[in-house]
């Protein structure tokens, strides 16, 4: 098994080379791509030294048998048809094509099957907002119908990757310090302060993050449900979290839906106001799981439920669930 990371050097491409490491992931060599910026440099992966090669057009992909991209979707559009010109199966974690309608955007706990139908050979890895609230709203589908979803997301530095979350540092120290603080990867100073804004506005007033948590949980869920979304930085480091509502076609209780959430895939129930336990970003921050909490009936809608999640947004918001769309791949022998 070959296997390729473009964008070895960010975040999500570190996220990557533990993530593989951690999981025992089959690999026989594991290349590494990346910018002029990256070049040259070298990663420990398994005891070895492995350099960064720049990445370019040509033939360097030739008989890889899975390359994970996150480099960005100018560059994932870019260098689709080198990736996969051979063979390849590119599991791509930007916005370039998950929307294309001949590539599927999978999380396994919901729609595996979709990854086996690739036409482009790509599979597009969603956006970490819709992952881990899709992961959450997959077993309580399976009571009743979701037919409405209002969500409001608390996301971290991390979403806006390693520079951002190195900026946000930057600011607390110079804030206390007396310095005026560094704002470049974010619209306004984000230390001491919450953002309502994440990527850009749309005509209809809404940013393309919340458009995206719309359009790919319909497309994710094979849904007609519609969602509503404000998603929003907060100053925290790592790891992201929401709040999330959601009106069913029959009553759900909240005892079916924590009994359904505990019992699902990739979900944690952490849910006990007597003891204060709830999930917070401190504490998700490094874990697989999405993690849930504070499920109760919303009190203005008798179909309505409510609950509060939290999860790593670079690991299962992206690294892992691609790792987890390859291995689901490899367990059914759909690699190449």
């Amino acid at each position: 098994m070959r296997v390729a990371i473009v964008g070895a050097s960010g975040a999500v491409g570190q996220e990557f080379l533990r993530i593989l490491a951690e999981r025992n992931f089959p690999i026989d060599e594991l290349l590494l791509f990346g910018s002029e910026r990256s070049a040259g440099r070298k990663y420990n992966f398994r005891g070895k030294d492995i350099e960064v090669k720049l990445l370019k057009h040509g033939d360097d992909f030739k008989g890889v048998d899975i390359v994970f991209t996150s480099a960005g979707a100018g560059t994932s559009k870019e260098f689709a048809e080198d990736i996969t010109r051979y063979g390849a199966v590119m599991i791509d974690n930007s916005s370039a094509f998950r929307m294309d309608d001949d590539v599927p955007l999978v999380v396994p706990e919901c729609n595996a099957e979709d990854a086996l139908n690739r036409p482009r050979g790509i599979i597009a890895n969603p956006n970490c907002t819709t992952i881990m609230m899709v992961v959450v709203l997959q077993p309580l589908e399976q009571l009743s119908h979701i037919k409405r979803i209002h969500v409001s997301s608390y996301q971290s530095a991390s979403g806006a990757g390693a520079a951002a979350m190195a900026e946000l540092e930057q600011q607390y120290s110079e804030i206390l310090s007396g310095k005026e603080p560094t704002v470049k990867k974010f619209p306004h100073q984000l230390a001491y302060n919450v953002i309502p804004q994440i990527d850009v506005f749309q005509p209809n007033g809404y940013t393309k993050e919340e458009m995206k948590m719309y359009n790919e949980t319909r497309k994710i869920m094979h849904t007609d449900a519609k969602c509503s979304a404000m998603c929003v930085r907060v100053s925290s480091l790592r790891a992201h979290s929401e709040s999330v509502w959601i009106e069913t076609e029959r009553p759900i209780s909240v005892e079916e839906a924590q009994q359904a959430i505990a019992a699902a895939p990739g979900c944690t129930l952490q849910d006990d106001p007597s003891t204060l336990t709830y999930p917070m970003p401190l504490e998700t921050a490094g874990k697989d799981d999405v993690f849930v909490g504070r499920v109760r009936k919303d009190l203005a809608d008798e179909n309505g439920l409510t609950f509060w999640l939290s999860g790593d947004q670079i690991r299962k918001g992206a690294a892992l669930n691609a790792v987890q769309i390859a291995e689901y791949l490899i367990k059914v022998g759909n690699v190449k």
